[in-house]
């Protein structure tokens, strides 16, 4: 790992991801997870502040970046929260089927290495009945800010932890067999990297 990834980028990913616009997204959906919550990409534990202690019985977070692990340990101690942090990728999810309640997804999607393995591994491991709770930032609606999406891939990869600004997150859910209730729309910030896609899902 590199100077830039190993101490550079944690801290602009943490900048990014606690932008008002972003936080406001996070405010709307977290405090929903309930009883046993798996959060995938927890990064610096930004929807630590969210989650309501009430409603959930154990928090599990994954996430293959160790270096942000001391920073999502730091919020948990803040907010009184306990967390239980793996050092892992969400394609091999060392859980057992249907141990999950509550999967929680936020600004993650875009950058695992194989999404349609990970999401399929969401699917398994929530209960029947269980539900994914999804905001991702995707795929443009509009052919010309898709097409600066692709124009900007090829830099803004290396530079944001393997990012993906133009993943079609609706069709990766129903691909892995979800059915989803999506809304979308553009956040403030520039084109590109800001049109949303958010919402629940559950295993169709």
């Amino acid at each position: 790992m590199n100077v830039y990834d190993r101490y550079v980028l944690p801290y602009l990913i943490d900048i990014a991801c606690g932008l008002p616009m972003v936080q406001a997204q996070r405010r709307q959906l977290v405090p929903q997870a309930q009883g046993r919550v798996l959060e995938i990409g927890m990064g610096t534990g930004r929807n630590l502040p969210f989650y309501n202690p009430n409603r959930i019985t154990r928090l599990v977070g994954v996430d293959p970046a160790m270096q942000m692990h001391r920073l999502a340990h730091k919020r948990s101690q803040k907010v009184g929260i306990t967390v239980e942090l793996m050092g892992l990728s969400a394609e091999r999810l060392p859980t057992e089927d249907a141990s999950f309640d509550t999967v929680v997804c936020t600004y993650t999607l875009c950058s695992i290495p194989d999404v349609a393995q990970a999401l399929r591994e969401m699917r398994r491991v929530l209960v029947p009945g269980g539900k994914l709770l999804f905001c991702e930032h995707g795929r443009a609606p509009d052919a010309s800010v898709r097409r600066w999406q692709e124009r900007l891939q090829p830099l803004w990869g290396p530079l944001a932890g393997g990012c993906q600004l133009g993943r079609d997150i609706p069709a990766l859910l129903q691909e892995a067999g979800f059915a989803a209730n999506t809304q979308s729309a553009y956040l403030a910030g520039p084109r590109p990297m800001t049109f949303h896609y958010w919402g629940q899902a559950q295993a169709a």
